[in-house]
């Protein structure tokens, strides 16, 4: 058996914003962990993105500043780098690096993995099924989550879409069964992080949340470890623990644009906004670690979110990541009401597998199709009115728009820290779909009306 003896080098060539580029090296491959020491002792992390004959392009965690070429010794591991896994994250607060920021010691694990993964193997896949309820009535009803899916979160620019995805970490649950949330945070200001730290308080109390918090102030290289941290650390609790685990990854944006200045550096011919030409498989080697393993209790779903600059659902980061997903939450401008959802332009494409008899109510469905036909004739009237007037509208046309008022203040509309059942939510849904005379409901079985329907009074 070969054993790996690391070899220290001293002639580093170029330091090129985040990156080291080390002349010299023998036998270093793609991947591989590094370390650097600098002339004042002080050690440093990093991963080789790029190697050609004897030079290694090392990308530095903790940044350059600082380092100065002559003086500066380079190790590489022989391997890529890994993490200790295991149920010591639960509870804990880190940084983007894994380093720990609630004062406990570094984590510890019986076992290791590697970060950066792999996509689950399609032959292993069990199809996702069962609800992920969130206790927010707009996603629970209308773009359920489902175990082992990924679904993302679009939002136009200065929504509270990180509001939105700490209240589903928060909240989140499986009916009773183990469930953990990776909330894996990039890019976040520190009065958004302390807005994090708070809301997933009590849920890290209960030993049911690892958080990592990567600030925008931190080196720009951390940004493209947090998500792989947060996966890698949420793979290890879903396969081997076996708990139903939820990774919420915010904001892919900030990973995106580190991603383009690491790109930048290397000196890589740009693609569409100047992001990498690899940016779709980049994104799908984090998004396709979700699913359910055959054989095995637990389940990893994805949820990233991520903001839409300008408010341009073409820009390259969520039209790729529309491409990868199974679906969108969509937070528009258009919607006065927090959590400023549009259920007409987003979609659960996973949602049969995991609403309907025996997991969520039997006529969930039905209900949702329903809602979303109804809200879209309301839409119709609303832009005939502005041409006619509404007192030109037909009597049904006036109801439809009846319900679209009270679908936004009774079911939409909700506070940030209101934890909906889902009897409450299927009571809210049909007190909207009963300002509809019944013989509109045209999707929803005679016996679901009988049991749901709410005659006026």
């Amino acid at each position: 058996m070969t054993v790996w003896v690391p070899v220290e080098y001293t002639n580093v060539a170029e330091l090129r914003g985040p990156l080291v580029i080390v002349r010299g090296t023998r036998s270093v491959g793609w991947d591989e962990y590094a370390s650097i020491e600098l002339e004042t002792g002080e050690r440093r992390h990093g991963l080789v993105l790029e190697v050609d004959h004897d030079l290694a392009v090392v990308q530095v965690f903790e940044g350059t500043a600082g380092i100065r070429a002559e003086g500066t010794r380079v190790t590489f591991a022989g391997r890529p780098m890994r993490i200790p896994v295991g149920p010591g994250w639960l509870g804990r607060v880190c940084n983007g690096g894994g380093r720990p920021l609630d004062g406990g010691p570094p984590v510890t694990g019986a076992a290791d993995a590697a970060v950066n993964g792999f996509p689950l193997n399609p032959t292993l896949r069990e199809p996702p099924s069962e609800p992920v309820l969130t206790g927010i009535s707009a996603i629970d009803l209308l773009t359920t989550l489902v175990r082992g899916q990924k679904i993302a979160v679009f939002s136009a620019g200065g929504l509270p879409h990180l509001e939105l995805a700490a209240q589903i970490a928060a909240q989140a649950g499986a009916g009773g069964e183990p469930f953990t949330v990776v909330f894996a945070a990039i890019g976040l200001t520190h009065a958004d992080a302390a807005t994090v730290r708070d809301t997933l308080e009590e849920r890290s109390a209960a030993g049911e949340l690892t958080l990592l918090l990567n600030l925008a102030d931190d080196p720009v290289i951390e940004r493209i470890l947090t998500p792989r941290l947060g996966l890698t650390i949420a793979e290890h609790l879903a396969f081997t623990v076996g708990r139903h685990v939820l990774a919420v990854l915010a904001d892919m944006t900030s990973y995106c644009e580190a991603l383009r200045e690491v790109s930048a550096a290397r000196g890589e011919i740009p693609a569409r906004r100047a992001y990498p030409g690899y940016l779709y498989s980049d994104l799908a080697s984090l998004y396709e670690r979700c699913g359910r393993v055959r054989g095995r209790p637990g389940s990893l779903t994805v949820l990233p979110v991520l903001s839409m600059p300008a408010g341009d659902i073409t820009h390259p980061v969520p039209d790729l990541t529309g491409y990868i997903t199974e679906g969108q939450i969509l937070l528009s401008r258009d919607v006065s009401a927090y959590p400023h959802i549009d259920p007409l332009s987003s979609l659960s494409r996973m949602m049969r597998a995991g609403a309907g008899p025996g997991r969520t109510r039997p006529e969930h469905v039905d209900l949702a199709a329903q809602i979303i036909a109804a809200l879209s004739r309301a839409r119709q009237a609303r832009e005939l009115a502005e041409l006619v007037g509404e007192s030109a509208l037909s009597a049904v046309d006036r109801r439809h728009l009846a319900l679209a008022e009270a679908f936004e203040h009774r079911l939409l509309a909700q506070r940030g820290d209101e934890l909906r059942s889902l009897r409450e939510t299927f009571d809210r849904a049909w007190d909207v779909v009963s300002v509809l005379p019944r013989r509109e409901l045209t999707m929803l079985s005679s016996q679901a009306l009988d049991a749901g329907y709410r005659e006026e009074r």
